[in-house]
């Protein structure tokens, strides 16, 4: 194992970067997700496994986190990708940057990854009560296409399955994922939203 990184060259303060999700980020996504999630967060295990398949020659996940100016954790997001179709695992960011963006650059990082993996189609699962959410999925693109009842546990919430080709994201106003520069954060964000993995639904 190695150290974790110093801070990224040229972050903006106040501005989160988004990276590649590494083993040193679980513990930190971990609080983040049983804050934002208290009643279905993920286990350590589920993202340690998750991200042994995001690196070498046969990965098929992108995993990525938002990491402010002060090294904190302030979003993370991953998805999937199988037989041509990618899907949006998870997406989210924390509660004092809802509003501000981040969101949407997460789903266009993620959307990247999908055209990297050479998906034609990115599904994700939104909780039908979760209506900002489903607004900036249909900005970019989504379509509902399904409905899951009983998806979300232990409220018993229904999902929206909601689909898209694959390709470019929407021009939204923000900066594609790797770019540190100022971007205006106008955008409505999806605030958090677990998908569709097995163990989470």
């Amino acid at each position: 194992m190695t150290a974790p990184p110093e801070q990224p060259a040229g972050q903006v303060p106040g501005r989160p970067v988004l990276r590649e999700m590494r083993w040193w980020d679980i513990e930190p996504v971990l609080e983040l997700e049983r804050e934002l999630f208290p009643h279905d967060a993920w286990s350590p295990a589920l993202f340690w496994s998750e991200l042994a398949r995001a690196r070498g020659p046969h990965a098929t996940r992108r995993y990525l986190v938002a990491e402010d100016g002060a090294g904190r954790v302030a979003g993370y997001g991953g998805l999937a990708a199988a037989g041509g179709t990618g899907d949006v695992q998870t997406i989210a960011a924390a509660r004092d940057h809802w509003g501000t963006g981040l969101g949407a650059r997460l789903l266009t990082a993620l959307l990247t990854a999908a055209g990297d993996f050479e998906c034609h189609e990115v599904l994700l699962e939104v909780r039908v009560d979760n209506d900002r959410a489903r607004r900036l999925y249909e900005r970019f693109g989504f379509e509902t296409v399904g409905l899951r009842r009983g998806y979300y546990q232990p409220g018993n919430v229904d999902a929206l399955v909601m689909r898209r080709p694959a390709g470019h994201a929407p021009d939204t106003g923000h900066a594609p994922h790797t770019a540190p520069g100022p971007v205006p954060d106008t955008a409505p964000d999806p605030a958090t939203e677990h998908q569709g993995t097995t163990t989470h639904g």
